[in-house]
């Protein structure tokens, strides 16, 4: 059982999270770009088997000192609150520079691009970070963790595709717009802001 007003929170901060510019999202729209949406489609399959690694590794370890240590989760709600207030208050100070590698990449083999996507997801430290700092709190201990960790897990890859998908396809054009002005900038403080404010709201939940 999950609260409906959790997931109302959840969901749009994880795709703001997920849309803004980062290395998953680069390298989609790079060999989208390159090697077409449908070739580029393997790389998003290990990119989301490596963010569902690690959503499920950060959510079992962290569940498994809250059973051993209950008195944990309060400690937690705050750490994780402060570390997502951190994050919001740093992708506010972002330039939003982005740096797209257009080298030649037509001769990857599937499992090259595959290998790419998983290796990606599951080698970003934020990404380490921000599971464990923002998923644990959205558990709800009196439940069984299965069934909450599949209905997150389950938003947090469709988000993934969906921005994956939306950097992929927009090719050239969504290159132009984020690179004009500060297009990219604003993103980061949508997202910042965001992050922020679910940050507050866990800490004080």
């Amino acid at each position: 059982m999950i609260d409906v007003a959790a997931l109302a929170v959840f969901i749009p901060t994880f795709f703001f999270v997920s849309i803004t510019p980062g290395m998953c999202m680069t390298l989609a729209m790079t060999l989208g770009m390159s090697i077409g949406v449908r070739r580029t489609l393997w790389m998003m399959i290990g990119e989301l088997l490596g963010v569902a690694s690690v959503a499920i590794a950060a959510v079992l370890g962290v569940a498994s000192v809250m059973l051993n240590y209950p008195n944990a989760f309060d400690i937690l709600k705050w750490v994780g609150g402060a570390y997502l207030i951190y994050i919001g208050i740093n992708m506010w100070r972002a330039k939003g520079k982005m740096s797209v590698d257009t080298h030649n990449t037509t001769a990857v083999s599937r499992y090259s691009l595959f290998s790419q996507g998983f290796v990606t997801a599951i080698a970003n430290p934020k990404g380490w970070a921000f599971m464990i700092s923002l998923l644990p709190p959205f558990i709800n201990v009196q439940y069984s963790v299965a069934p909450q960790l599949a209905v997150l897990v389950a938003i947090i890859l469709l988000s993934e595709f969906i921005c994956m998908m939306i950097y992929a396809t927009g090719g050239k054009s969504l290159r132009l717009f984020l690179t004009k002005g500060n297009n990219i900038q604003w993103m980061n403080r949508i997202a910042g802001s965001l992050m922020v404010l679910v940050g507050v709201w866990l800490a004080i939940d």
